[in-house]
């Protein structure tokens, strides 16, 4: 049972219900098809130049550094050659249409009706007001996204706000991390193993074998795995000052909210997330849970 007085609770629980609305983008099959059309062939490169396109035609440091835990040469593989096939204003429009498609389909009926549907429009309301005040400073994913012009339809609007808030909560997740000390392989070796496998994030992320088992047995050199590989005490606290730190940066928005108006917000975006996240693959690189009917 979530406490909606406490801001970082709310955090927490409002990105369970945020981020499968915002994921669409990298799974549905409109999203692929909307960046194919703009000239983005392959997922990786819609993946890129869709996510780093509100920094505007960056190189592929400023991507490596924001994104974190990819492997540096996967994203030299996509940066800066995904500007040649596309621009930046290109790629924002393509993902804008791929998400806008793919709600459509998963929330069901038509375009019409969803957008006409009060809850939708209640929801996009709280959502809007929450993504406009989210804190940039020190958060380049989520100040680029926040900076963008804000579309008009609800629909629309609720998945640029959850983009905003996820982007923004994720470069507070990136600080949690440098503060322990973990860089972007060892954080992954860590969630690994802790409750994801390491085949999906290992190729979602691009890490070779060698550079993976070296990440591993840096953190059973810094006491943080035992030699099986099993996180240690001093690991899972480490775990959890990370999401606490995590939780309390992004909770801005919840604060602005209050409690009732917080907890109607998540009570509006369950359906719309549970919908949402029916079209994500389980388990994912990105480490939501299936979400059921409560």
């Amino acid at each position: 049972m979530t406490s909606w007085d406490d801001a970082s609770a709310c955090s927490r629980a409002l990105w369970h219900l945020v981020e499968p609305l915002h994921a669409i983008t990298y799974f549905t099959p409109e999203a692929r098809a909307a960046f194919e059309e703009a000239g983005l062939r392959g997922f990786w490169r819609g993946y890129f130049a869709g996510r780093a396109a509100p920094l505007g035609p960056v190189g592929a440091a400023p991507v490596i550094a924001a994104f974190y835990g990819f492997a540096p040469r996967m994203v030299t593989r996509a940066l800066p050659d995904v500007w040649t096939r596309a621009t930046p204003e290109a790629a924002l429009a393509a993902r804008a249409a791929g998400a806008r498609a793919g709600l459509v389909r998963l929330l069901g009926g038509e375009p019409s009706e969803i957008a006409r549907s009060a809850e939708l429009t209640e929801a996009a309301a709280l959502l809007r007001e929450a993504a406009q005040a989210v804190d940039i400073l020190g958060r380049p994913l989520g100040a680029a996204n926040a900076a963008l012009p804000w579309p008009q339809e609800p629909l629309d609007v609720i998945w640029h706000a959850t983009t905003i808030l996820r982007e923004q909560r994720g470069d507070g997740h990136v600080a949690a991390l440098l503060v322990e000390g973990l860089d972007g392989c060892e954080s992954l070796a860590l969630r690994t193993a802790i409750d994801i496998e390491r085949a999906v994030l290992q190729l979602a992320r691009g890490w070779t074998d060698e550079e993976w088992d070296a990440a591993t047995a840096r953190l059973i050199e810094r006491g943080w795995l035992d030699a099986q590989g099993r996180p240690t005490e001093t690991a899972l606290a480490a775990r959890k000052r990370i999401e606490a730190v995590t939780d309390r940066l992004a909770s801005a928005p919840w604060h602005t909210l209050g409690p009732e108006r917080t907890a109607r917000l998540a009570a509006l975006l369950e359906p719309f997330a549970r919908a949402a996240s029916a079209a994500l693959p389980h388990p994912n690189p990105i480490g939501t849970a299936r979400l059921t009917a409560t």
